[in-house]
């Protein structure tokens, strides 16, 4: 397949990379409850959990850039409107998604007050935003239920890409591969 067939080695890379930080996000996130409260392995899948949502909310820039510079390449054969609609939809959903988790949690743990430490030190990062328990409760609570909406989100994206590949036979897969 030529290069012009699918998405540039740049934007692909990103795209694995991302894919890959998300899935170390939701396992942080998760595999928090292996350890007790307060003791040092789990506030480093905690911190582990903040900053890879912050490095996934950089990243989330370049690949904005990326995608305005250096256009996708045409699916081949086309997609029927409707298929091309929901696939737009979910992208977005997505890019929002990319966006909105680390700005929601990083959020919260501010207005908790809470510790954010530079990695490998000691030192952590003051909060900006005045100590507000209440609010904070509202932004954990919507940075929860979207991170469980987006299993399903992320699901439906890798089921959509498998469906394309192996039903529909285009090259929707093999143009980020």
């Amino acid at each position: 397949m030529e290069s012009r067939e699918r998405y540039s080695p740049g934007r692909r890379r990103l795209h694995w990379l991302m894919a890959l930080l998300v899935l170390l996000v939701y396992l942080a996130m998760e595999q928090r409850g292996l350890f007790a409260r307060g003791t040092p392995q789990r506030t480093a899948m905690m911190q582990s959990h903040f900053w890879l949502g912050l490095t996934i909310f950089a990243l989330l820039w370049w690949r904005l850039r990326l995608r305005v510079r250096d256009p996708e390449p045409a699916i081949v054969p086309p997609l029927p409107r409707w298929q091309h609609a929901v696939a737009r939809a979910t992208h977005i959903a997505l890019y929002l998604f990319l966006a909105g988790m680390p700005l929601m949690g990083l959020t919260t743990l501010w207005l908790e007050h809470r510790p954010l430490y530079l990695p490998f030190t000691d030192i952590a990062l003051p909060s900006p935003l005045a100590k507000n328990e209440d609010l904070a409760a509202t932004f954990e609570h919507w940075h929860t239920t979207v991170g469980e909406a987006f299993y399903w989100v992320i699901g439906l994206h890798v089921l959509a890409a498998l469906y394309h590949h192996f039903w529909r036979r285009d090259d929707t897969l093999r143009r980020m591969l």
